[in-house]
């Protein structure tokens, strides 16, 4: 299972919108292939999960504990955070009861290329865990030597 974030697809240009403005994916929006990744190495490696972007990792944890805190945080941001300033067209193409009939390809990018994320840290830390937990192993090693030393030094 890969849980996603918003992501930036063209789903956006022809969904039915009753909203006043056009509707945009809910920030941080991350493009296509940081998903693509993600399928791609979970389906390689025995994983059973990957959060994908670090606001889908406190979503789901701080669901865990404080589920009210989600609904109500949504309640208070998600209309507006759903949105974009441009005006909708009431009147565009839609593809609610029927298919965009539409021959041009659009491709897996949407219209937030300028405002979405081409990386993930949190994917990259995640797939990575054995090279970070050496780093960190490292690192705890040296600081650890460093104090045994500055302690024999100065006794």
């Amino acid at each position: 299972m890969v849980q996603l974030p918003a992501v930036n697809t063209p789903q956006f240009i022809w969904v039915k919108n009753r909203l006043p403005n056009k509707p945009q994916p809910v920030p941080p929006i991350y493009q296509p292939e940081v998903i693509a990744d993600a399928v791609t190495y979970i389906a390689d490696h025995y994983r059973r999960q990957l959060y994908v972007g670090m606001s889908t990792v406190i979503a789901i944890q701080a669901n865990k504990f404080f589920p009210g805190l989600g609904d109500w945080y949504l309640g208070k941001t998600g209309y507006k955070s759903q949105q974009t300033d441009e005006t909708a067209n009431p009147f565009a193409r839609n593809n609610l009861w029927a298919p965009v009939d539409d021959e041009r390809d659009y491709g897996a990018h949407g219209t937030f290329d300028d405002r979405a994320h081409s990386k993930s840290l949190q994917v990259w830390a995640d797939t990575h865990l054995s090279l970070l937990g050496l780093v960190l192993a490292s690192l705890v090693s040296v600081i650890t030597i460093g104090l045994i030393k500055r302690n024999c030094l100065f006794k």
